[in-house]
């Protein structure tokens, strides 16, 4: 699929902001247009923005209902009450859960936790979750990364005396759940500055809280577990803006100096024990692993890894979720093909349509979430992958930029049994029978609001740059816009009429990448590169074709020697004479 390169557009106001913060900052303009982008105007915001500070977190008492959970949950602790830390089974709500029952066993023993089951009792708080605390005295339950829609449970939860702190980021539904306190930052009702932490990060924000009540060193007895906000952030694709940026720089920090036991043992089985940890690490090696533990097994597992402080046993337990990652990478591979050959078997169907929905009663509940995001990418379009689980078709939704999947969820509500997420992920579940109409009535609201540009896959490009502008000094200061992510997204260049200095070659298993040594004639400076699936542009390279190449800037580091290189995302052939 072809990708259209979008070049950010500049205004006057931003031109007058991207020429004074140059001067005042003394850097590069083009540094300098990318903090005017992000709403920097001032030194002291480039300053705050290059030096993210924990003291510049909000105070948690702006939360709505903070103050009642932190009464709620002393006064737990001041009767001896058993308390239940629950969470979902994703990574979101395993490092939430982690991080609160670490954070509290340091001050109370009676203390316990639970993950819902995926495939016998779904997602958020189950009967089966209320009844395990009712069996066993628990008598507050504080519910991490779900809840917000659990009217029916909390309440069936309070008639067995039982009461639940909500910690959610989720969107509320009309009613809130009888809880005695309810945090959520997306609460209409709540006038907390920042509304997109994560599960995790709501979590954090009620330990805080907790910590300020009863003169807790948050430095020593909190700032430890912020690698677990960290892994939590990444992973659930909220943006890395405000206080999410900022716990993730302290995050990010802390496993790469201070690693957990757990976490050092996850770093050795991903084989980057001892070398950087960076975000994408996070994303495409953790993250995953943790998850395929709920995937594939039990979500409970990556909790006893993560509160471990026995290094045989994190051994043997990270070795195990790694296995679970391996089979669930061969799983989602399979499902992915067959969900493919589904669609091109009615191709001219689906290309008609703006959305697609693709529904097979075997397919493992576990990794369906991962298939409709490989075909989200495929096919750049909303997909919603359903499967059979519990009686009910189940399964799960993902957008394309600038798309409200959620929306057009809830716009088939009537049809569903539950259903919940945020604008670009989704998990709902709907009776078998209501399958077809889900699937014309989804298709028709997506239809109606969709646009044609979010339709085709787009690299919105920063700035063009010569070679000669990549210099040490540029990456250094590039490097400090991080850590990056959505809402932070990393810079993004194009450099034009380059040229193959000689070495460019192919490479991968079945030469399906390109290995580029290119040479900028403007500026007679070269730079290498590698391109992903990119072999076709081989040819051409080697013809002497210039082409135009729109890139990241990385390092690269090789044999103890590290060196600038481009990250290719995408090729053209050039325009230029």
């Amino acid at each position: 699929m072809i990708n259209n390169w979008i070049i950010r557009r500049t205004d006057d106001e931003l031109t007058n902001t991207t020429k004074t913060l140059a001067e005042e900052l003394k850097i590069s303009p083009i540094l300098a247009r990318l903090l005017a982008e992000r709403g920097i105007q001032t030194y002291e915001q480039a300053k705050q923005f290059f030096r993210p500070s924990l003291t510049d977190l909000h105070d948690p008492f702006l939360m709505t209902d903070m103050r009642k959970a932190v009464d709620r949950l002393t006064l737990a602790m001041q009767r001896n009450e058993k308390i239940l830390v629950y969470g979902d089974y994703d990574v979101d709500g395993t490092t939430a859960v982690t991080l609160v029952y670490k954070f509290l066993k340091q001050f109370y023993v009676n203390l316990g936790y639970y993950i819902p089951n995926r495939y016998t009792e779904g997602y958020g708080i189950s009967v089966a979750g209320i009844d395990y605390a009712a069996n066993n005295d628990y008598t507050l339950v504080i519910a991490l990364d779900c809840g917000i829609k659990a009217v029916g449970k909390v309440a069936y939860a309070k008639s067995k005396g039982i009461d639940f702190i909500i910690c959610d980021h989720h969107t509320p539904g009309d009613q809130l759940p009888p809880a005695v306190a309810v945090l959520d930052p997306k609460r209409q009702d709540c006038d907390y500055p920042y509304d997109e932490l994560s599960g995790c990060g709501v979590g954090f924000k009620l330990m805080q809280a907790f910590a300020r009540s009863n003169d807790i060193d948050e430095s020593r007895q909190l700032y430890p577990l912020l690698d677990l906000l960290a892994m939590s952030i990444t992973s659930d694709i909220v943006p890395i803006t405000g206080e999410n940026r900022i716990l993730a720089y302290y995050g990010l920090r802390q496993i790469n100096q201070y690693p957990s036991t757990g976490v050092k043992s996850l770093l050795d089985v991903c084989g980057i024990m001892g070398q950087e940890v960076t975000i994408n690490d996070l994303v495409f090696k953790i993250g995953p692993r943790i998850n395929a533990s709920g995937r594939m097994k039990s979500a409970s597992e990556a909790v006893q890894l993560l509160i471990s402080n026995d290094p045989d046993f994190a051994h043997r337990k990270s070795g195990e979720i790694n296995e679970y990652n391996n089979n669930r990478k061969d799983l989602d591979k399979r499902i992915t093909d067959e969900a493919l050959n589904m669609i091109r078997a009615n191709a001219e169907t689906y290309r008609q349509r703006s959305s697609v929905v693709v529904y097979n009663p075997e397919w493992h509940k576990g990794v369906i979430g991962i298939v409709a995001s490989r075909l989200s990418e495929e096919f750049f379009k909303p997909i919603v992958v359903l499967t059979k689980s519990n009686g009910l078709a189940s399964g799960s939704a993902r957008s394309v930029a600038g798309f409200d999947i959620y929306a057009a969820i809830d716009s088939c509500s009537d049809l569903l049994e539950t259903f919940g997420g945020h604008m670009y992920a989704a998990g709902l579940s709907l009776r078998e029978e209501n399958v077809p109409e889900f699937i014309e009535r989804f298709e028709r609201f997506v239809a109606r609001n969709i646009r044609p540009e979010q339709q085709t896959p787009q690299i919105e490009v920063d700035a063009e740059l010569a070679f000669s502008d990549i210099t040490p000094r540029f990456y250094r200061i590039l490097k400090q816009f991080g850590p990056f992510g959505p809402g932070n997204p990393r810079p993004v260049f194009v450099t034009r009429h380059v040229h193959d200095r000689g070495t460019s070659r192919l490479v991968g298993r079945e030469q399906e990448h390109l290995k580029l040594d290119l040479y900028d004639h403007t500026t007679q400076v070269n730079m290498n590169g590698i391109a992903f699936r990119q072999a076709p542009f081989y040819k051409p390279l080697k013809e002497g074709v210039p082409l135009d190449v729109c890139y990241t800037i990385e390092e690269n580091n090789f044999r103890g020697n590290t060196m600038l290189q481009l990250s290719v995302l995408d090729l053209k052939k050039s325009n230029l004479p």
